[in-house]
């Protein structure tokens, strides 16, 4: 059975730092790229980021490119979002995804997900 379980999201202030993690079990995580996705209360789930299998390819939405970073252990079959600089406008729910597509095609559709991590900025 697939899973994928989010982690690290908690309340933060503006300006503040939060890293997300997500395990993986139940597939051989080197077949996935990685992505990160969030839904915000009353809009779309929407791409916040995507890593390639090996980490050689990155893909961020324009608006956490330079605040945001992709990373992942395969070892530890872990994708992870360190979140720097954060906004109250980055607030929502941040779910990890996998797929065997590439890393770009993730940011259109996907077909596992994990449960989601409440991430909270205050102003």
């Amino acid at each position: 059975q697939v899973r994928l379980v989010e982690s690290g999201g908690g309340l933060v202030q503006a300006g503040g730092s939060l890293s997300l993690s997500c395990a993986a079990s139940g597939l051989t995580f080197v077949n996935y790229a990685m992505a990160w996705f969030r839904q915000a209360p009353g809009k779309e789930r929407e791409f916040v980021a995507s890593i390639s299998w090996n980490g050689g390819a990155t893909y961020y939405v324009n608006s956490v490119k330079g605040r945001f970073t992709i990373a992942r252990d395969n070892a530890k079959k872990t994708v992870y979002l360190r979140m720097n600089s954060l906004k109250p406008e980055d607030t929502a729910v941040y779910y990890c995804t996998a797929s065997t597509q590439s890393a770009y095609a993730i940011q259109k559709s996907s077909s596992l997900w994990g449960q989601g991590t409440q991430v909270t900025v205050s102003s």
